[in-house]
């Protein structure tokens, strides 16, 4: 391993020669300061022997800075004005004020409860600074478990003991039709009536507990589902309903603002329940800036379902 550098001087050499560098005059320097002159002066001489070079002239009327001291004070105040803010900065820090938090979440999460919190959230702790990445939820598990995310908004599947989770969403899927599909006029609908359709789904390696209840469903109404296309992220499957490839399975709360080339209808009888939590490790504690932002998800409005 590198030897760790070891600077030839102390903080305090450089508190001391800013203030006589701001004031050329040690006898205020060293009142402001609190420190005796002839204490003052000796740290001064101390720093100009580490560094080798002379940082002030001095004579009997006045203090001058020589082109070193012009260069050290240039580079120190920068530093010391930093350092100053940092006990400032941990405390703000540890009142859950300031911090980073990276945040995964899915289409569903974004399409109903997820505006919401980020606009509330944004309202109370405007200096934590969100990371957000569309993700599916298989991958959102894995990036959990390895610590490369603080929380998400994910479908549960199994239980996960090692992460803690809030339910967000439960509700079971109505169907999205082309507008200009045959049914899409109908006011409700059953699986069984679109057994001549063409899903839009997703690769089950994203979620395969929802993909499960969407084969389970479809076996409850004793259809065979024909599947055109598997698509991810969520957005595309509805652009691919859009273009009259098939229809695929929305919850109602995601169908609130629909575009015209599509429509929604609920089904009776066997349907996909759709599941939305917001999840993170189990331990270690969420540290402030997560803790403030699971605070703001836990008041998400209830979804029907709950």
């Amino acid at each position: 391993m590198p030897q760790e550098y070891q600077f030839p001087f102390e903080l305090r050499h450089l508190v001391y020669f800013r203030e006589v560098a701001r004031r050329l005059h040690f006898r205020e320097a060293a009142g402001a300061l609190g420190v005796a002159q002839p204490a003052l002066s000796r740290q001064i001489a101390q720093l100009e022997r580490a560094l080798g070079t002379g940082l002030l002239n001095r004579t009997r009327r006045r203090v001058e800075l020589t082109p070193a001291g012009k260069l050290l004070l240039e580079r120190t105040e920068p530093l010391l004005r930093s350092l100053h803010a940092v006990p400032r900065e941990l405390r703000a820090m540890a009142d859950g004020e300031v911090g980073h938090v990276r945040v995964a979440f899915t289409g569903l999460a974004m399409a109903t409860v997820l505006p919401g919190i980020l606009r509330e959230f944004h309202r109370k702790h405007p200096g934590i600074k969100l990371e957000l990445t569309e993700s599916p939820t298989s991958a959102q598990l894995a990036a959990l478990e390895a610590g490369d995310l603080a929380c998400g908004f994910f479908h549960p599947d199994a239980s996960m003991p090692a992460l803690q989770t809030r339910t967000l969403l439960r509700e079971k899927n109505g169907v999205l039709l082309p507008a200009a599909h045959r049914l899409a006029g109908a006011k409700r609908l059953r699986l069984r009536d679109l057994a001549d359709t063409a899903f839009v789904l997703f690769p089950r390696t994203h979620n395969p507990g929802f993909y499960d209840r969407i084969l389970a469903a479809f076996a409850g109404a004793h259809v065979t589902p024909r599947i055109a296309e598997e698509v991810w992220p969520r957005a595309n499957g509805i652009g691919l309903v859009r273009a009259g490839v098939g229809a695929t399975f929305m919850t109602p709360s995601e169908a609130q603002h629909l575009p015209p080339e599509v429509t929604f209808r609920p089904l009776a009888g066997p349907a996909p329940e759709s599941r939305l939590v917001v999840g993170w490790r189990a331990a270690p504690p969420p540290d402030p800036a997560l803790a403030a932002f699971l605070s703001v998800a836990g008041t998400a409005r209830a979804m029907p379902g709950l």
